[in-house]
């Protein structure tokens, strides 16, 4: 079997392939079969990016993220939640106590997701007058 290439098929970052699967494939979010597509897609999500920020700063409970981020709703904080703690970047705690006293914590590789995503936070809020300008520009056929 010829050894695949080593630089990325796909557009994007150009250069080295950055991980390789167990199957000796490149991680490749580009090709529609690569399970990388679905971390892009967890990582991507505005609920996803909100969390971390809020756990960025220590453990809470799920009250606290309730209050903290505005406009989530119970199903979607929930959802987000498991889907994080089944991606290994969030822990749940629950306390055997009544009522039950539930926490959530970034986990080692929830943390390494903390500087990225307060990039993309950080920016949209640098640019939300630009982006406003473009729309409003946009929807008046401008």
């Amino acid at each position: 079997m010829p050894e695949p290439s080593r630089r990325r098929p796909r557009p994007g970052t150009p250069g080295q392939v950055l991980a390789w699967l167990p199957d000796g494939r490149p991680a490749d979010v580009y090709s529609a079969p690569c399970p990388s597509r679905q971390v892009l897609d967890r990582i991507a999500d505005k609920w996803t990016a909100l969390i971390v920020g809020c756990l960025s700063t220590g453990t809470k409970r799920y009250s606290e993220l309730r209050t903290a981020i505005d406009g989530v709703s119970e199903k979607m904080l929930t959802q987000t939640l498991r889907g994080l703690e089944r991606d290994g970047m969030v822990t749940r705690t629950v306390y055997p106590t009544v009522p039950p006293k539930v926490e959530y914590t970034l986990t080692e590789l929830g943390r390494t997701l903390t500087a990225p995503l307060a990039v993309i936070r950080d920016w949209a809020e640098i640019h939300i007058n630009e982006i406003n300008d473009a729309r409003a520009r946009y929807d008046a056929g401008v």
